[in-house]
């Protein structure tokens, strides 16, 4: 158990590197790693632990602990940490000074994971296909209604309250549990995920102290209900996640301001690089899924079973 504990933190750390750019999915790369399967049940029993505790029930929030693989789950968290707090400074100076190009790389990112998750639907009929249209068309339009090309009533929150944290804490948590979508991929979506990274680079605890908190509470009360959700009606919720992820590249079109603007300007004369970068990132997730399948013990009806699992 102690042995492992290196190679857990290092695991953790490229998860981290990971969930930090919007479109790479933690979980594609727990699979790629060969820990899917430990990894959601961990995330489970802590999840129906804290949501025990919320319920005062605190037997059965200590027998939920039990359950939990610590000697995994505290290595693979601190590494997650770290590669946040080493990448975000990075990430946060490439969004400033190389704008167009970084959205498109997101857009790729997340495009391909778009193409992941509609991988992971077991029924593609006219109803899911309507579900995808529908609910990527009413996000594209929702998006456009605050339209601006202003940096300071851009697309990404300049200066958000308190429980703009805890809210995007408490919603991009749950993106944990899926394949296909990343935590980060909804902050941006969100309007959240420029001021998370300040806030890490600023070293504003605050913040980030609040973040957790709703992460946590987000933790232990919507991943039951989306567990149930995606157990119940799987097809029809993977759906609407395949419809969010269309709708919200308008966020990521690469011009005139990267991801700090909804609207959509002609491509300007960096299209090329841009175009390069995001097809490139395209078939990287694509090619990381493709690796998974070979070496990460599970296929893609494994992570629907695990998924859709009592």
């Amino acid at each position: 158990m102690i042995r492992e504990i290196p190679w857990s933190l290092f695991r953790g750390f490229l998860m981290g590197a990971a969930d930090i750019v919007p479109g790479v999915s933690g979980g594609t790369i727990a699979l790629v790693l060969g820990m899917y399967e430990r990894l959601i049940a961990s995330v489970r029993a802590g999840s129906s632990a804290l949501g025990a505790f919320l319920r005062l029930d605190f037997s059965g929030g200590v027998a939920w602990l039990r359950k939990v693989d610590w000697y995994f789950i505290l290595p693979l968290g601190a590494g997650i940490g770290l590669a946040i707090i080493t990448l975000a400074h990075l990430l946060e100076r490439l969004l400033h000074d190389h704008a167009v190009v970084m959205a498109a790389l997101f857009l790729g990112l997340v495009a391909g994971s778009a193409v992941i998750a509609w991988k992971l639907l077991t029924v593609r009929d006219m109803r899911r296909v309507a579900i995808i249209a529908g609910v990527a068309l009413t996000v594209f339009v929702l998006l456009g209604l605050n339209e601006s090309t202003s940096s300071e009533t851009a697309a990404q929150i300049s200066d958000p309250a308190m429980w703009a944290f805890f809210g995007s804490g408490a919603i991009a948590i749950c993106a944990m549990i899926l394949p296909g979508i990343s935590g980060s991929f909804i902050l941006v979506m969100l309007g959240m995920y420029g001021p998370l990274l300040s806030a890490v680079t600023s070293r504003d605890f605050g913040s980030l102290i609040v973040f957790m908190i709703g992460a946590v509470i987000g933790l232990a009360l919507f991943s039951q209900v989306l567990h149930r959700a995606l157990r119940d009606h799987y097809n029809t919720v993977m759906a609407a996640l395949i419809g969010l992820m269309l709708g919200s590249l308008r966020v990521l079109w690469p011009w005139p301001l990267g991801v700090d603007s909804t609207a959509l300007h002609a491509p300007g004369s960096d299209a090329l690089a841009a175009l390069a970068v995001a097809v490139s990132a395209f078939a990287l997730v694509l090619g990381i899924e493709i690796l998974g399948r070979k070496i990460g013990h599970l296929s893609v009806e494994d992570e629907v079973d695990e998924l859709t699992a009592e």
